[in-house]
């Protein structure tokens, strides 16, 4: 009875250890993957010519259908997280940086219940974590693009 005792408390502390090991790891993978994502978002979509604002706006809806966002975000209702709608009216009003946010360098400004932004930050860096710069680009084109 001993041994089997010493033997799945052994087992717990090894599989402990390793849990913790990953999460350090995940977490190193992340903050190298935003320090290595330099691209700023444009303000407007004025700043790009319109053909390719519109090919941007396409693969922005794309990538953000196909990342299944969707299953949280309506174009103009509330399911889980806010409409995309209200995300392009706020971040207009606020001179918010979509892009900026996708990639964790700032505080959400449309949901800022705290239990609704630890679920909306899990689903990004799970979600987003091998989204180009350039897909994130889209995605905030395609959101700014939804009146």
């Amino acid at each position: 009875m001993k041994k089997v005792i010493l033997l799945v408390g052994v087992l717990a502390i090894t599989l402990a250890s390793c849990g913790d090991k990953k999460k350090e790891e995940v977490k190193k993978e992340i903050e190298t993957v935003k320090e290595e994502v330099k691209v700023d978002e444009p303000t407007t979509t004025e700043e790009a010519p319109a053909e390719s604002a519109d090919a941007q706006v396409t693969a922005g809806k794309k990538v953000f259908t196909d990342k299944t966002c969707t299953s949280c975000h309506a174009v103009d209702t509330k399911v889980v997280g806010p409409s995309i709608k209200d995300i392009a009216t706020k971040y207009a009003e606020t001179g918010g940086n979509i892009v900026k946010f996708l990639k964790g360098n700032s505080d959400a400004i449309v949901d800022t219940d705290p239990g609704q932004v630890s679920i909306m930050k899990g689903n990004i860096d799970t979600i987003l974590k091998d989204v180009s710069p350039e897909e994130l680009q889209a995605i905030a084109a395609y959101i700014r693009s939804v009146k």
